[in-house]
């Protein structure tokens, strides 16, 4: 009986659900605080973004992409992070930066951590339950509507890649 009970556990233990940590609030730039629960039913692209970076011309394509599919419930969210030593030194730099150069009116957080032992809670689960951590400014995380992950993109991978629109035309329709 003992035998039985511990050969259960190892395989509960081998078949648990890997879960990205969505409810953990981020600072919003705009004040106040965003979860990526809040838009629980929706995907989601989570990009690490920096102001001073040579891909920081990707906010005109994200802010593309936003414009395109948030009707049909896509979320862009941005997480301003100088983790690469690359940000701006406030948020009030950041906020009025992407404003004034791009146009940015899609969700963003205030400069977060999205590397090393004091990364956010998501970016630490990310790492944590699928090996993935950014690497650099720009890094782009697809999350489908049920909070699964569904890609990891590099820096390269622009916004209006062919590769990225598909992935998530696909969780629109």
């Amino acid at each position: 009986m003992i035998r039985i009970v511990f050969l259960l556990a190892l395989l509960l233990t081998a078949f648990q659900v890997k879960a990205l940590e969505l409810d953990a609030p981020f600072d919003s730039i705009d004040g106040g605080s965003l979860t990526l629960s809040q838009w629980s039913g929706q995907p989601i692209l989570v990009v690490n973004t920096a102001s001073r970076c040579a891909f920081t011309k990707q906010y005109s394509g994200l802010q593309a992409l936003y414009d395109t599919y948030r009707d049909t419930g896509l979320v862009v969210l941005a997480v301003p992070s100088d983790d690469f030593r690359q940000e701006l030194s406030s948020n009030e730099e950041v906020k009025d930066f992407c404003e004034v150069q791009y146009g940015i009116d899609m969700p963003m957080t205030g400069i977060t951590n999205v590397t090393g032992p004091k990364a956010h809670p998501f970016f630490l689960s990310l790492k944590q339950e699928e090996g993935f951590e950014p690497a650099w400014n720009f890094n782009k995380v697809l999350i489908g509507p049920n909070g699964d992950l569904v890609g990891t993109y590099g820096s390269k991978t622009k916004p209006e890649s062919s590769r990225l629109r598909g992935e998530i035309e696909g969780l629109l329709n």
